[in-house]
């Protein structure tokens, strides 16, 4: 099959791009398509051209395994700005046809047409500020003409997409077909064959004012920093569509592209390629059938109405699956029905949903005091209390209550789940499904099997995840899973930093600075001091002899300072709960320091981020040798989805990798040397660091591999 098609038919060459799933404009996609337009221009029995897509899509954009590989050769390999500039320069009509997406580079070939016609449901965009670039083919310097100033500042900018008629309403889109948009883009090109050529790249009429504009431009660029902070690209395409307003076209294009090749170039957009392409492999489980856990979720049942029970009934709601929420008293299901009410009317008020899409969601949640239903439901999910024998005892309930083909999850966020299992009377129907809280606003799920979880029901709690519209990531039954797990070794050198001169505060700051959303302490705050505490003794068998123990939060935890909940913890809390430093925790820290006779010192920010980060790259590394993770890419999803990594630095895994395996190991050789049995190197990181390595050679080595499950 040929990339790009070719066939006339009522005196119009019809150009169809045939490069499934997605029509990428991959390098072979582009010659071919080349090729396919000389062919056209010379073609004597056509008068006119149209451009489609085959299957669903018109073109979704470049090939981001391609975009890839040249982010990280520094290589640019496209010829897509010439040939845009060819198809613009065209003598006949040129009609681009959408249907589905035209994003990123596919946008940029139907603005580079000189008519555009489009199925009610497609949707154009400029996305490439979300992989660390600007479009590089003209797309900021067309958009502007077609659309006005403002509408491509905010498309390129944030990188959202547009639907048809809202397109049309900008003038990007000229017509929406009635009917099959292929037979309408063709009468739209015989229409338009004898017209003048009307092109982009000569408009002139949505370029406002230079004072105008001014104001666009400075609004633009606050948003940005305030809402993409530290992102490159955003600010780089604001300064590509300024351009557009102020040189002429040809210089436009070439400054565009400057900027497009900088930032290919750049750290951030390997970091966040690698996030889009670490999202796909995590839905490809090694010897797991596509079709795997195809059963339909039809009905749910939710066990605990805490924070974490309404908040995964409201997902199964949200997804339109009726939800049983079970709960033991009258108060706390009134309580929690009413916190449910509360969050979605704030999701009225602010123009998310509709106050009928609230009344339909509301209608889908069945609160209950018993079991009755249960039976009939696909999937039960248990919420309850943070001990294995409370869960145990719901495990032990929940046995004869459910049909065989009954899903039975745990929402644990660090117990066995094999011991929960050998409580129940099907232990192979028995899964852990932590959900992030808050469950209806976080989008990771961990998925995670037991040593006797049958492969159809871990295959069937990813598909609920996918249902739920979760992004889903198989994590190992080790004490804390992936995210918990690796959050502790990074918390514990964040205190132990305390002990050795560092502030609260000063932590936070430099890793707020770096790009975490929340420093550790103010984080800990916000889930409670308690939590930690009471899970300390499932993490204990993963500490080697002679490691240290910070011992600020003990005493914390016995004064009651639990954080923003009782008003102290790490901080003081007042009416508008923001974090104030607190002198007696201050005071608290000093004495740790000198009962264990750790002279203190000045502690610098790049000391922080390295004994934190390397922390959490130390411990993923030991997930991943242990088989607990399938994939490095897989934990970098965990930490940015799950505990606010930033994306543009890719994840922690990733983040090694762009240190460089060898300084990075170094490093931990030196921290051994001083802290201590805690800072052992883990052998696989030793192994590829000493061979030149990376983790990200290691995914790719290890992808057909039978995961450890």
């Amino acid at each position: 099959m040929e990339p790009v098609d070719y066939r006339v038919e009522d005196r119009v060459a019809i150009l169809t791009i045939q490069n499934p799933p997605v029509n990428a404009l991959s390098p072979a996609v582009q010659e071919s398509l080349r090729e396919a337009s000389l062919r056209a221009i010379d073609d004597c029995h056509a008068d006119a051209i149209v451009v489609i897509g085959s299957g669903n899509i018109f073109v979704a954009g470049a090939d981001i395994k391609q975009l890839e590989r040249m982010a990280h050769d520094g290589m640019v390999e496209s010829i897509l700005p010439e040939l845009l500039l060819a198809i613009e320069a065209a003598p006949k009509p040129v009609v681009a046809a959408i249907h589905g997406n035209a994003l990123g580079g596919g946008l940029e070939l139907a603005l580079a047409a000189h008519y555009r016609i489009a199925s009610p449901e497609a949707k154009v965009g400029h996305p490439e500020v979300k992989l660390g670039i600007i479009p590089g083919a003209g797309g900021t310097q067309r958009l502007p003409r077609l659309a006005g100033v403002e509408a491509a500042l905010e498309m390129c900018a944030f990188g959202e997409s547009v639907p048809a008629e809202d397109a049309k309403r900008l003038g990007i889109i000229d017509r929406i077909a009635e009917g099959d948009l292929l037979a309408c883009a063709i009468r739209f090109a015989r229409e338009v064959r004898g017209a003048t050529i009307r092109r982009t790249r000569d408009l002139s009429r949505q370029i406002e004012t230079r004072e105008r504009n001014a104001a666009l431009f400075a609004a633009c660029r606050e948003k940005v920093r305030n809402t993409r902070r530290n992102l490159l690209a955003p600010a780089a395409v604001v300064d590509a569509i300024q351009t557009a307003t102020e040189v002429p076209f040809e210089e436009g294009c070439q400054k565009e592209r400057q900027m497009f090749e900088q930032l290919l170039a750049s750290s951030q957009a390997r970091a966040l390629m690698h996030v889009f392409l670490a999202e796909r492999a995590a839905a490809r489980i090694p010897g797991f059938d596509k079709g795997s856990g195809d059963t339909p979720i039809q009905t749910a049942a939710i066990i605990g109405a805490g924070t974490m029970g309404r908040g995964i009934a409201m997902c199964f709601a949200n997804a339109g699956i009726p939800v049983r929420l079970k709960e033991v008293k009258q108060e706390a299901l009134e309580a929690a029905l009413k916190a449910i009410q509360t969050t979605y009317q704030a999701s009225v008020a602010k123009g998310k949903i509709s106050s009928d899409e609230m009344q339909s969601r509301l209608s889908r949640i069945h609160p209950q005091l018993d079991y009755a239903g249960f039976e009939a439901a696909d999937i039960v999910v248990e919420a309850a209390f943070e001990n294995v024998e409370v869960k145990q005892g719901v495990f032990r309930e929940l046995g004869p209550l459910t049909k065989p083909t009954a899903i039975l999850a745990s929402n644990t966020s660090y117990l066995n789940i094999n011991e929960m299992a050998q409580a129940c009377s099907r232990p192979d129907n028995v899964v852990g499904l932590h959900f992030f809280s808050p469950a209806n606003v976080m989008r990771l799920v961990e998925v995670v099997p037991g040593k006797l979880t049958a492969r159809h029901v871990t295959a069937g709690a990813l598909a609920v995840a996918k249902k739920l519209g979760k992004l889903a990531v198989v994590a190992g039954n080790c004490p804390g899973f992936i995210g918990n797990r690796m959050l502790r070794a990074y918390r514990r050198e964040a205190q132990l930093l305390l002990e050795e001169g560092a502030s609260p505060r000063q932590i936070d700051a430099s890793l707020e600075q770096w790009g975490m959303a929340m420093g550790p302490f103010a984080a800990q705050d916000l889930a409670g001091i308690d939590i930690a505490m009471s899970s300390r003794h499932v993490f204990s068998a993963l500490d080697r002899d002679g490691t240290r123990s910070p011992r600020v939060i003990e005493m914390l935890y016995a004064q009651g300072r639990l954080g923003r909940k009782t008003g102290a913890g790490w901080y003081q809390y007042d009416e508008t709960r923001k974090p104030q430093i607190d002198p007696a925790v201050e005071a608290l820290i000093e004495r740790v320091a000198q009962e264990a006779g750790i002279i203190r010192r000045s502690i610098v920010a790049e000391e922080v981020i390295e004994r934190t980060i390397y922390a959490l790259i130390n411990e993923g590394s030991r997930i991943l040798e242990e088989g607990h993770a399938l994939r490095a890419s897989d934990i970098d999803l965990v930490y940015i989805n799950g505990y606010g990594f930033p994306a543009y630095r890719g994840g922690p895994m990733h983040y090694a990798d762009e240190v460089g395996l060898e300084a990075v190991y170094g490093r931990i050789l030196e921290f051994r040397a001083v802290h201590g049995a805690s800072w052992e190197p883990n052998p696989l990181l030793a192994f590829l660091a000493q061979g030149h390595s990376s983790f990200r050679a290691w995914d790719a080595m290890r992808e057909t591999h039978e995961p450890v499950l």
